[in-house]
């Protein structure tokens, strides 16, 4: 399977519930079942991270066999999930660490006022199956620029996002925009810097209004990771991991030194979930998910 694709190409391809398998996808089943047969996998220890990891980087595993691999590698939830899926990752015991659906779009998102009935309308319906299975955190997204400056799109993202705020504070729900880079991955995206995201989520003044940092995008954009972390940390609600550059495994073959920044990040006093979210290159991609898990494990 071709791994040089993006989260957007991927969620498009899922087939929610079906289980179909590409060639590559049986491979990686037989991998998967071979760890937990013997009893291979390791388990956190320390407690200092909450694991989780993203399931459109390991989409030719069938979600239920992912699930239990998960489990049993000491991982407590799974990232980036539609409510279909939900039950299936709960019979092992894990959560759903960041809910989305198909109409959460990342070029088309709270800064045009356009989308904002329609979007608010839809994230109603999510809000509401998130807290009955409690799920916490919500995906939320700025949307492309398209000429738009920086300010303007700050007040468009808070009009729009507001009355649902309200609404997700009744419901126990955390509404989570992601940082996501503009130079690589998704061009004209708006919200591409922290600083970006600050400003909004301190225009929105709500508890319950927080960002999503992903340390790939972000060392994309701007570097300076661990000190923007213990900056801005009071924002930040969630993280996702990923090489730098590729977007691959996260190992000494890139640039970014994780244990150093997963200290930074317990050092903070954080208590929600870090998910990994590269692009597996390794043909046993849960061999690739065993290492990141004990990278991060510190």
């Amino acid at each position: 399977m071709d791994k040089k694709f993006s989260r957007r190409d991927a969620l498009k391809s899922i087939a929610i519930g079906s289980g179909v398998l590409s060639l590559g996808g049986v491979a990686s089943s037989f991998a998967a079942m071979n760890y937990i047969d013997n009893n291979n996998l390791p388990t956190s220890k320390r407690n200092n991270i909450k694991h989780s990891v993203c399931r459109w980087c390991f989409q030719d595993i069938p979600l239920d066999e992912f699930a239990k691999t998960c489990a049993n590698m000491g991982i407590q939830a799974i990232d980036l999930l539609k409510p279909s899926e939900w039950a299936t990752v709960e019979k092992y015991g894990l959560v759903c660490s960041m809910a989305t659906d198909d109409f959460a779009n990342i070029e088309n998102g709270f800064n045009e006022p356009k989308n904002h009935k329609d979007l608010q309308e839809k994230y109603k319906g999510l809000i509401d199956k998130a807290s009955k299975r409690k799920i916490k955190n919500v995906i939320v997204f700025s949307g492309n620029r398209r000429g738009m400056d920086e300010q303007t799109g700050i007040n468009n993202c808070s009009k729009g996002l507001k009355p649902l705020l309200k609404y997700a504070k009744e419901k126990n729900v955390t509404l989570v925009m992601e940082l996501l880079n503009s130079k690589v991955n998704h061009p004209d995206y708006m919200a591409d810097h922290t600083e970006w995201g600050v400003a909004l989520a301190e225009e929105m003044g709500a508890d319950n209004f927080k960002l999503l940092y992903d340390i790939y995008h972000m060392q994309v954009m701007e570097g300076d990771v661990i000190a923007t972390i213990k900056k801005h940390h009071k924002h930040i609600n969630h993280y996702h991991t990923a090489g730098v550059p590729g977007r691959n495994e996260i190992d000494d073959s890139q640039e970014l030194f994780y244990p150093a920044i997963m200290k930074a990040i317990v050092e903070t006093g954080f208590d929600g979930f870090v998910a990994q979210e590269f692009i597996p290159t390794h043909p046993d991609e849960i061999s690739s998910l065993k290492k990141a898990i004990e990278i991060c494990d510190v």
